[in-house]
């Protein structure tokens, strides 16, 4: 199988939460998880809070929506939306 590009943007739930630990928690599942090569960007979104951005390699074969279950249990995560994901080449 191959490998896909996934891109997925992450809202937490105030802007009062530690983004650099929040950054960590995420990377850190999505590599125990099976992805590779995962890039975290912050995003502005209004009054003060800003969007996660993850951008990693994701195994075809495996389900995404594990990952995506796994990071809306993460307490301060509001939500999350699936932004891109297509086959990579390379």
């Amino acid at each position: 199988m191959g490998i896909a590009a996934v891109k997925i943007k992450i809202l937490p739930t105030s802007p009062e939460i530690d983004l650099e630990k929040l950054k960590e928690t995420i990377k850190n599942l999505v590599e125990g998880m099976g992805g590779k090569n995962c890039t975290l960007e912050q995003e502005p979104i209004a009054f003060g809070l800003e969007a996660i951005i993850a951008l990693f390699a994701w195994p075809e074969e495996k389900e995404l929506e594990e990952l995506e279950e796994a990071i809306r249990a993460i307490e301060e995560v509001s939500s999350i939306q699936v932004l891109d994901m297509r086959r990579a080449f390379g």
